[in-house]
Parts: structure tokens; C-alpha cells; sequence
């Protein structure tokens, strides 16, 4: 082997990953993935006990709504999403602890792959055990790990796609492009955004001596099990005229989301990941470019750049960019695990070990004081007392989230029964043959997925809505004869489509999005057959 390609290979920066190992022969307690176990099943068991405490999440409502209607695309998502909620309301059903296991899950997941990650990098027991629980303790992973939603799982694909690059660089065998292929087609299925970090590390690695991994037709081979498996995906969208593309360019010219300044973004970063990680992800960013241990894995370095600077540039929501952060956690572990067995700590060996320790329960600590904020332990009123206390602001990504007392992902979890309760007593009050000529149309897919979810106790029909993907599901069979109006704030604008309309119920939910009071109306004579007008009320935003 020559030095150009041992360098590839990475064996004059970081031992391979086997090289690495503990092989302690006293027992299961002493393999790697011991502690990464242990803090994976309290995180678990954090997420488990605390499911019921509020309610279903927006979003979660919607993809069970869009596995009844299994396609290869959705308006807003890749199909990924809704083929795990059909698999999840055939297994274990869709109560709320039986739906959130599965973003748990992921989050385990995510534990092991980082904690993973850290020790091909050379981690032994303590960068390990320093990964894992920076793995568990970031503020928007806890989040993100708490709604079952496609975030949750970005973090597998993402860093999965990264573990397999590093693998590549540590053993030179390029037939792994067919596993980061296969990854990164099965991330982009889940989010479009998987294709901006595998682009960032496709980049990250032209700009590094292993450029050369490039040159294989392996890699096209790769890229081709990719196109395969997210060629479905793009036919949907190319059959039915980009409308992600549409909804993305909505997005951007309606000025729904806040666009934060480059500095203030960056702050956000430090917040999303929990102030006291922030240390070690700097540390992994340092070790990645000026570290000599690691100049073989430079390219996660770049990589973790160039997405960054890509949403920022974009004007992405804060939290796109967590999936990266993985990969610098990994390294911050790595990173504090030579520091601490420099030379400097060789007449210290206490203060190592006090060093260390601290560096771990400093962690926890912080997650223990923060929980409130990130996991639902709290009722309400107590959440909302201890987050003023705390002189915390929910932070907002979208201005409807404006004077809302709750972080957004509190906010949308709560509000739905009443709302299915206060329609379903709208609709039982109207004789039986007006019953079946009504349609129950809302504003936004949220409320259309809350009446499609609880409404069956109540023995409403399914809601119809021109928002995001219940557009492509129509009217169903209604003309507009009667129609219960949820969302529509504006009684004299419904007058004007309408022969009669009346305020049948007012929402009144200060905790909910969103959070002003709004009237359900109960309006008859569309002026209009509302399959003709449906076309026009296509609402992708």
C-alpha cells in the first residue's frame, strides 16, 4: 500500500474501527455499546411515560390521514411518512404511546449511530459514553423525538449516510457506495433535504485528498440505487407538476416563515442544541480541520459547513440543520477524550476523572432543569408558569405563532377533541336526510385530520380541505347544499358564496394553534357546485 492511499484509508489519522474496539473480556458490561444501551432506554422511557400528557400533534394527524390514501408522493412530503403511519395502525394502533414509539425508537436509533460514529473515529469507553449522552440530551431532538413526524427520523439518514463514508475512508472499499446509495435514497423518500447534505458531503469530499473514493464505478452505481429508489417520488412530481415545488415557492412569496439574520441564526443554533453541548460541537468542528488524528475525515467538517451556510442562505426554519449535528458530536466526544489524556492530566489522574465525569453529569443536569421545555412533564398552567420563570420565550418560526403562550409543538398537540366535539354537535343537531348532504370543510389540514381522526366516535363523515394533499382528494360527492365552515374566521366574506350563513359554535382555545378565538359556521347554498369551484380553492401554502 502506498502512502497515498494509506492516508485515504485513514490509517495514519484514526485506528479503524475494529482496531478501536474494547476487547475486555469481562463481559457484556464492558462492550461499547453498553453504556449507549442505558442512556438509549432511559431517553425511551423518558418519551414513554410522558406520551399521553398532551395530546396528538398536528402533523401526526395528517400523515395517518395520508396513509388511508397510500401514494407514491404527497404535496408537502415524500411517501416515506405515510407508509410508516399505515404500518404503525396495523401494528401496534394509533394510541398516543403506542404512535410516538416509533420517533423514539428513531431516537435510540440516533443514539447508537452517533455513539457508533464516535468510537470509528477512536473513542474508547469514555468518548463513547460522552457521545451517547450528547446524542440524547439536544434540545430539538428530544422535540423532534417527542411527534410522530419525519424529523424524527432525518437524524438515521443523514448520519447513516456519513457512517458509511467514514467506513469507506477507513477501509477504502468503494462497493459501500451502494449502502450510502440505498441510504440516501430511502432519506430522500423520508425528506427532500437529504439530498442537500449528501450533496454537502459529495462536496466536502471533492475538497479532500479523498477525492479519489470518487473515482470508482461503484459510485454510479450508488447514485443509480438512489435514483431507483426515489424514482417513484419523482414521477409522482413530475406527473403532477411539481406541486412541492409550487408549495415551496407559496412559502417564500407569502412570507409565512421568519427569516432569521445570519448572526441570529447561528444563536438559534446554540439554543436548538442545548446551550451546554455547544462546546462539543465546536470541539468536533475544530477536530475535524485541525486536527492531524483527523485529516482523513475532513470532509464532515465541510460538510457540516456548507449545510449550514446553505439554510442559512435560504432562509431555512432553524431546526433543518439538526440532522448534521451528529457527526459533530461524535467528533466533540473524540476531541474531549484527547484532551483529557494529554500529557497535561498525567500527574493529575483525579482531576482527569473529576474533569470527565463533569463533563457527563454537567449534561444531564442541564437536561433535568430543561426537561419541562422539551418533554411534556408538566400541565399547562405549571409548563407556562415555569417557562416565565425560566424567562423563556417560545421561539416562533412562522408569524401565526405570534402571541401563542406555547412552543409550537405544545401548541399543536392540543385542542382537537373539542374542536371534533363542538363540529359533531353542529352536525347531529340537523335532521337526518340534511346530514348526509353536509360537508364538513376546513381551513387548514390539521383540523381536516383532526375531524378524519376522532370524528369516527362522534360518527362524523371524513372532512374535505383544499390545504396541501387533501386538495388532490376533492369534494367527495358534495355540491355545497350545507357546509360546516372550520377555520373560516370571516362570516361576512362566507355571506358573500353563501345564501344563508350562521355562527354555529366559537372555538375559544387559548393554548392552541391557532390561538384566537374562531367560529364554526353552518352555511347552506353555495352559489356555486363545489366540484366546479374546487379547482380554485387550492390551498398550498
Amino acid at each position: 500500500m502506498n502512502q497515498s492511499d494509506s492516508h485515504v484509508n485513514g490509517a495514519d489519522s484514526v485506528p479503524n474501527i475494529q482496531q478501536n474496539a474494547d476487547r475486555v473480556s469481562g463481559g457484556f458490561t464492558r462492550a461499547w455499546w453498553f453504556v449507549p444501551a442505558i442512556v438509549a432506554a432511559i431517553y425511551f422511557t423518558l418519551h414513554m411515560i410522558t406520551a399521553t400528557r398532551y395530546g396528538y400533534f398536528r402533523d401526526a394527524l395528517y400523515y395517518l390521514a395520508c396513509s388511508e390514501h397510500l401514494d407514491w408522493g404527497y404535496v408537502d412530503q415524500p411517501p416515506l411518512i405515510a407508509l410508516l403511519a399505515w404500518i404503525a395502525r396495523h401494528t401496534f394502533g394509533t394510541s398516543l404511546r403506542a404512535l410516538l414509539f416509533w420517533p423514539a425508537l428513531a431516537g435510540c436509533g440516533r443514539i447508537f449511530l452517533i455513539s457508533g460514529f464516535a468510537r470509528a473515529l477512536g473513542a474508547k469507553r469514555y468518548g463513547i459514553a460522552l457521545a451517547a449522552t450528547l446524542a440524547a440530551v439536544p434540545a430539538v431532538w428530544i422535540v423532534t423525538d417527542h411527534q410522530f413526524a419525519m424529523n424524527a427520523f432525518e437524524s438515521l439518514f443523514w448520519t447513516g449516510c456519513a457512517f458509511v463514508l467514514l467506513r469507506m475512508i477507513q477501509t477504502g472499499d468503494t462497493r459501500l457506495w451502494i449502502a450510502f446509495g440505498a441510504i440516501g435514497g430511502l432519506g430522500l423518500e423520508n425528506k427532500y433535504s437529504m439530498g442537500f447534505f449528501a450533496a454537502a458531503l459529495l462536496l466536502g469530499l471533492l475538497l479532500t485528498p479523498q477525492r479519489k473514493l470518487l473515482w470508482t464505478p461503484w459510485l454510479l452505481a450508488g447514485g443509480g440505487i438512489a435514483l431507483l429508489i426515489f424514482l417513484p417520488n419523482l414521477l409522482w412530481n413530475i406527473h403532477h407538476h411539481w406541486p412541492f415545488l409550487e408549495l415551496m415557492r407559496n412559502i417564500r412569496t407569502s412570507g409565512k416563515d421568519i427569516a432569521l439574520p445570519p448572526l441570529a441564526y447561528l444563536g438559534q443554533q446554540a439554543l436548538m442544541m442545548a446551550p451546554l453541548t455547544l462546546p462539543f460541537w465546536l470541539a468536533g468542528l475544530g477536530f475535524y480541520f485541525f486536527s492531524p488524528r483527523a485529516a482523513a475525515y475532513r470532509i464532515f467538517g465541510w460538510a457540516f459547513v456548507f449545510t449550514i451556510a446553505f439554510f442559512m442562505l435560504m432562509h431555512g426554519k432553524d431546526y433543518y440543520s439538526a440532522p448534521a449535528y451528529g457527526i459533530l458530536l461524535a467528533a466533540g466526544a473524540v476531541a474531549a477524550e484527547i484532551f483529557f489524556d494529554s500529557e497535561r492530566f498525567a500527574t493529575h489522574p483525579r482531576l482527569r476523572w473529576f474533569l470527565r465525569g463533569a463533563s457527563i453529569r454537567s449534561q444531564v443536569i442541564m437536561l433535568l432543569v430543561l426537561l419541562p421545555l422539551v418533554l411534556p412533564v408538566l400541565p399547562i398552567e405549571k409548563f407556562i408558569a415555569y417557562q416565565k420563570r425560566l424567562g423563556v420565550e417560545p421561539s416562533r418560526t412562522e408569524k401565526n405563532q405570534i402571541g401563542v403562550l406555547l412552543p409550537q409543538y405544545y401548541a399543536d398537540q392540543l385542542g382537537w377533541p373539542e374542536m371534533v366535539e363542538q363540529v359533531a354537535r353542529i352536525y347531529h343537531s340537523l335532521p337526518p336526510d340534511q346530514q348526509q348532504k353536509t360537508a364538513i370543510y376546513t381551513e387548514n389540514y390539521g383540523e381536516a385530520a383532526a375531524i378524519d381522526f376522532f370524528g369516527g366516535r362522534y360518527g362524523l363523515p371524513k372532512a374535505i380541505c383544499a390545504h396541501q394533499n387533501y386538495f388532490f382528494w376533492g369534494p367527495r360527492e358534495y355540491t355545497g347544499e350545507i357546509m360546516i365552515l372550520v377555520g373560516s374566521n370571516d362570516i361576512e366574506e362566507a355571506r358573500e358564496h353563501f345564501a344563508n350563513v350562521e355562527n354555529a359554535a366559537t372555538l375559544n382555545s387559548p393554548y392552541s394553534m391557532p390561538h384566537e378565538q374562531h367560529p364554526i359556521l353552518l352555511a347552506r347554498g353555495l352559489t356555486t357546485d363545489l366540484r366546479e369551484l374546487w379547482p380554485r380553492l387550492k390551498n398550498w401554502h
